[in-house]
């Protein structure tokens, strides 16, 4: 998908489509009342005779509409205007975007930035026009014999006026790169397990280094041995995948600014190990690496905005599998910061590879770390498919991550880390164990991790319910890309 801005009137802007706003009670928008006037009343006159209402999301295509130079008009639904906020506005975007995708149109012209949604300036709404044409524009059809038919709509233009010219080009800017971002979390995301591998994401990320000319090293089981990883390790041994510890390392700040560190949690498939799963849904643990997909999404976005801050992406990845050498429930193995854990669930194992990757990130010195994973089925019951669940040891940390989410519409929502659930994770003979038991079962996976963040401001994502989608839909919503690349450019100065 391409992108661009273009300065001119609604009216005079020779284009295959052009879409424009109409609210409930039939009301049209500036840029409508622009072409409406060109046309002497031929909109106002479709409106009259009821074919559109201005229901949100709705969209009517007029042909060859006179005194307008586009060849088609795309009527979008806006809703109540009094009521337009930032789901609205998602939502006509996206609208009219699949509308256009229908027509044989190339290329379609925006006239939506000049639309309030809220506070939200023309920046935000051109990012997020981005977004919804990236999302609209994604298919996942590289393993299939016969692809899909490619859409005509290659183009997305965005008509502005002079005032919020500069502002919208650079958000436009922006929404590309974190759309670009988005998708290729959801491409690892999407692939079977017998693809992407521990080795497979492992090469992923050198491709991804070299293109954006990031530090990439890659450690080996041995070099993990020497470290002492026995958690991570312990995960690893069912498996006939050799393990691999990723880090990447994104230079574009001050050489001696501490860096923020993205740790993502790459288990490549889960069966629970020795804790076997049942059977039915077991296939979407291929998008148990969902955490370890953000995180390079997030470093593309970065480097392609060129963010004036430093960033190291930490990614353990390995298959939790059953077998002869695999972890039984009851066996205690020490972890790189030399605490041991009595392992009573092998199927919790994120922690178990997160709790050695956290220690590792040590050694960077890190301003913050930010570990995302799909952590725990409680963090769904809690939160259903909404919100991300967010804990930190850190209030101010915590905030910024929520308004990252808040200005990203990749919304999270701040759960409790209180000392009173540490005390579900006692064991009889060992340091501590592995999980809680059923109560708050998303609360005590935060609390076992924050045993290992606490020479570091740290923050834990928990993308169990937000990272892919069931049923019809099934498949890597490449969350949360959007709300890890707002932190960072927050970080860096280049947010709102």
């Amino acid at each position: 998908m391409q992108f661009s801005t273009k300065r001119s009137t609604p009216e005079m802007r020779a284009t295959p489509c052009i879409a424009v706003g109409v609210f409930a009670g039939r009301k049209l928008s500036a840029a409508a009342g622009a072409l409406d006037r060109a046309a002497q009343g031929a909109l106002g006159e479709v409106l009259r005779r009821g074919d559109m209402e201005g229901k949100l999301g709705s969209t009517l295509i007029l042909y060859s509409v006179p005194g307008v130079a586009a060849e088609r008009v795309l009527l979008v639904g806006l809703g109540e205007e009094t009521k337009l906020r930032e789901r609205e506005y998602r939502e006509a975007g996206r609208a009219a975007i699949k509308a256009a995708q229908e027509t044989g149109a190339e290329m379609l012209t925006l006239c939506l930035v000049e639309i309030h949604a809220g506070r939200r300036d023309a920046s935000w709404k051109a990012r997020q026009l981005a977004l919804m044409a990236a999302e609209c524009a994604y298919r996942f059809d590289s393993m299939k014999s016969e692809k899909s038919e490619p859409r005509p709509l290659v183009h997305v233009e965005l008509l502005t006026g002079a005032r919020d010219a500069s502002a919208t080009a650079h958000g436009l800017r922006q929404g590309e790169a974190i759309g670009a971002g988005v998708c290729l979390a959801k491409d690892l995301g999407n692939l079977p397990a017998n693809v992407c591998t521990p080795a497979f994401l492992a090469e992923q990320a050198r491709k991804i280094a070299k293109e954006w000319k990031l530090g990439v090293e890659v450690l080996e089981r041995k070099d993990m041995e020497k470290l002492g990883m026995g958690s991570l390790l312990s995960v690893a041994r069912g498996s006939r995948q050799p393990p691999k510890l990723i880090v990447l390392n994104y230079a574009g700040g001050a050489k001696k600014a501490k860096p923020l560190v993205l740790v993502g949690k790459g288990v490549t498939f889960d069966t629970g190990g020795i804790s076997l799963k049942p059977s039915p849904e077991m296939d979407e643990m291929k998008f148990d690496m969902c955490g370890a997909a953000s995180v390079l999404g997030a470093l593309r976005a970065c480097a392609e905005m060129k963010l004036k801050l430093n960033v190291v992406g930490i990614i353990p990845t390995t298959e939790n599998m059953p077998g002869g050498a695999a972890t039984k429930p009851g066996d205690i193995v020490t972890s790189m910061s030399g605490q041991t854990i009595e392992v009573l669930n092998t199927d919790a194992e994120g922690r178990l590879i997160l709790c050695d990757a956290l220690t590792y990130a040590e050694r960077f010195e890190p301003e913050a770390v930010i570990d995302i994973a799909t952590l725990t089925g409680a963090c769904v019951i809690a939160l259903g498919h909404v919100a991300s669940g967010l804990y930190s040891n850190k209030e101010t940390l915590a905030r910024e991550l929520l308004a990252a989410g808040d200005e990203s519409y990749d919304r999270a929502w701040h759960m409790p880390l209180w000392d009173d659930y540490q005390e579900q994770l006692k064991s009889n003979f060992a340091d501590m164990a592995n999980i809680g038991g059923r109560p708050a079962g998303s609360v005590t996976a935060a609390c076992f991790l924050s045993r290992y963040a606490k020479k570091f401001a740290w923050a834990h994502l928990d993308i169990a319910g937000t990272a892919w989608k069931s049923g019809k839909d099934k498949g890597s919503t490449g969350r949360p890309v959007a709300l890890l690349t707002s932190f960072l450019m927050r970080r860096a100065g280049k947010g709102p």
